[in-house]
């Protein structure tokens, strides 16, 4: 069996699936809004490189372009089936995973790379002591090699504990790296680097692992290409996928205090299913990251760019919730009617959007009293943009509730 070419096929077929649907993505606007976006950036960028404030954090700003640097992923398209079929080959799959891991890496350094070059104009304007563009990058491309090579050992070991823990570790080790890079001389970071590098590598060497961890890799997989699907979903109807399910329990309480009945029944299955899937950890790494964006920048009007921008993400992933039950048989036979469910998940949108607003907007009370009238129209601002994703989703429940109705 030609595994590289098994490999290709399910490649091609998968994205022969997604490909049929970009254009209706782009039909839904999300080209012009892009190329908005992108003209607005541009003029924003151009402007802050000619007016560079002297105590912009540019370290800081740099140390968040470059986290990406631990993160790694790989497409291996395995289905369940392949347990059985193609165990036969275990001994030869890594002829199958090469291309894996090949393109889980080049993407991501091309993108690592892109970020890097936009943001180093400023932070050469801004940095007392700048490293050099073609080493800095290297570096940044060894780093993602290495953090690459350890999220693939991390699929093949056994234990669920070890792999959370040694993924934990190559977040924390990212961050101290480049964090020495940026902030020592090239004569001290340089050799922490190589040294913590050796010993990351050596470590990775202990824990116990599978030669191909069938159901892990499949799992995960299946989750990647949920991912694919519900983005793709907010633009358009789209095949609901296999959704990873994640216990949370210090947040069992969450949605706990909805009176049970007909009107409450739907909010109490929204918050249940967004507290046990993905949704809810893309949630917290968007407010964490937001809170720290925010805080660095909250002096500035881009502050308060940022602090609406982090308000859509958040919306974004809060309303994907819409899609989740939405072929669902057991909500046809419960009695409950389509105008209960429109109001209970506009509802759920408003309940957990807005604290999130408000949690995001506390790095702006540094500010004092200085400029206290900017500080509460930001508040403004964001529950504005709240109440417009609620305008947003009301509409387009309208139209899909109009049709489930007449069927």
């Amino acid at each position: 069996m030609d595994l590289q070419r098994l490999h290709k096929e399910r490649r091609v077929a998968f994205w022969g699936q997604v490909l049929p649907y970009l254009g209706y993505v782009i039909q839904s606007g999300l080209a012009v809004v892009f190329g908005f976006a992108l003209i607005a950036f541009a003029a924003w960028y151009t402007s802050l490189l000619m007016h560079t404030p002297p105590d912009l954090p540019i370290r800081w700003i740099m140390l968040i372009v470059a986290i990406p640097i631990a993160h790694a992923s790989f497409r291996t398209y395995l289905d369940a089936a392949d347990i059985v079929f193609l165990r036969p080959q275990e001994y030869a799959m890594q002829h199958y995973f090469k291309a894996s891991r090949i393109r889980g890496v080049v993407y991501k350094i091309f993108g690592l790379l892109l970020l890097s070059i936009i943001a180093w104009p400023l932070y050469i304007r801004s940095d007392v002591a700048p490293k050099p563009l073609l080493l800095t990058l290297l570096l940044f491309v060894l780093l993602k090699l290495l953090f690459s090579y350890g999220g693939w050992q991390e699929l093949r070991m056994v234990s669920v504990g070890a792999s959370a823990g040694y993924r934990l570790l190559r977040w924390v080790l990212a961050v101290l790296m480049v964090a020495a890079w940026l902030w020592q001389p090239s004569l001290r970071s340089l050799p922490f680097i190589i040294l913590v590098s050796v010993v990351y590598v050596l470590v990775l060497r202990f824990p116990v692992k599978l030669l191909v961890a069938w159901e892990k890799l499949i799992r995960t997989e299946s989750m990647q290409a949920a991912r694919v699907m519900r983005t793709l979903g907010w633009f358009v109807d789209v095949p609901a996928l296999t959704q990873r399910v994640t216990p949370r329990r210090w947040l069992s309480w969450l949605g706990g205090n909805i009176p049970w009945g007909r009107k409450g029944a739907y909010r109490y299955l929204l918050f249940k299913t967004f507290l046990r899937t993905e949704p809810a950890g893309i949630v917290i790494r968007l407010g964490i990251l937001g809170l720290l964006i925010i805080y660095i920048t909250h002096t500035g009007w881009i502050g308060i760019a940022v602090y609406l921008f982090f308000i859509f993400l958040i919306g974004v992933q809060i309303t994907s919730l819409r899609q989740y039950h939405k072929d669902s048989l057991w909500l046809q036979l419960y009695p409950i009617p389509v105008h209960h469910r429109r109001a209970s998940f506009l509802d759920f949108v408003v309940r957990l959007t807005l604290p999130a607003a408000v949690v995001l907007w506390l790095p702006f009370l540094a500010k004092g009293t200085e400029d206290l009238l900017s500080t509460l129209l930001t508040l403004v601002g964001g529950v504005v943009v709240v109440f417009l994703i609620r305008g947003t989703q009301a509409k387009k429940w309208r139209s899909d509730g109009q049709d489930e109705e007449e069927v």
